[in-house]
């Protein structure tokens, strides 16, 4: 049987499943169209752009040598920021899509949280894309400024090698920022839960070692920039699933006096 979108009694879980896949090729396309209007609109103040994720690295250099090695490196620099700036100014766009693909799946009293939950998305994205720019690189590049110092060379450094780095690092502490928002969502609809989050501690603690292994720079320092974060968004998560349960607790509790 075709269910149609429009059906009000349309569920994710009666919808077959090549209606999922066409759902999901459709949101994927959608978010994808966003990126690249978002490319377009930032290549257009590239430059600017270009400036500003240098400060960084120039305040903790000092004077150092941006260079390029090849014909083609400083228009796919240009490239990878405008794709990279594209993605983030896409993000509501990106966020509203995945609402509209799980959206289907929820109950009517659960679909008023698509403006809470694009919102809130896309903040603790921009905050994390924040942090790691104002916090995380600063020490980083002090860091590695002061390891060229001990060895008595002088940086150049290779602007596509520089850009993949911040590039990188910017956008997944905009994920690694967006872990408490969703575990509070999957928290409340019941699909992650606190004994869950406690039970299997040494597992997320192996695995965010390992994902700061695979996302971040091969050197300890950066991959330890990552690790920490995470490891505090998992502890901000345990937090969050225990006050989303008794919140629960509380109102299933109410229940009965207001009958």
């Amino acid at each position: 049987i075709h269910l149609s979108k429009s059906d009000s009694s349309t569920s994710l879980g009666e919808m077959p499943f090549t209606a999922h896949l066409a759902e999901l090729r459709t949101c994927i396309l959608h978010s994808l169209i966003g990126v690249v209007l978002g490319t377009i609109l930032a290549y257009n103040w590239v430059e600017a752009i270009f400036a500003l994720l240098t400060e960084p690295l120039r305040d903790s250099f000092g004077k150092m040598e941006l260079i390029g090695t090849g014909p083609t490196e400083a228009f796919m620099c240009k490239l990878r920021v405008a794709i990279g700036s594209g993605v983030i100014l896409s993000i509501p766009y990106t966020f509203y899509q995945l609402w509209k693909f799980i959206a289907p799946g929820l109950l009517p009293k659960e679909k008023k949280f698509a403006l809470p939950f694009v919102a809130l998305s896309s903040g603790f994205f921009l905050l994390g894309v924040a942090f790691c720019f104002v916090a995380v690189l600063p020490l980083a590049f002090h860091f590695f400024s002061e390891e060229f110092v001990s060895i008595n060379v002088s940086p150049a450094i290779r602007i596509g090698e520089y850009f993949e780095f911040v590039v990188k690092m910017v956008l997944v502490f905009g994920v690694v920022f967006e872990l408490p928002m969703f575990c509070y969502f999957l928290s409340k609809f019941g699909f992650v839960s606190n004994a869950f989050l406690r039970k299997y501690f040494r597992h997320f603690v192996l695995g965010i070692f390992v994902v700061a292994g695979v996302f971040s720079p091969p050197d300890i320092v950066s991959q330890m920039l990552l690790a920490v974060p995470l490891l505090v968004v998992y502890a901000l998560c345990l937090g969050i699933t225990t006050w989303v349960e008794k919140e629960k607790a509380k109102t299933a509790s109410e229940k009965p006096r207001e009958n």
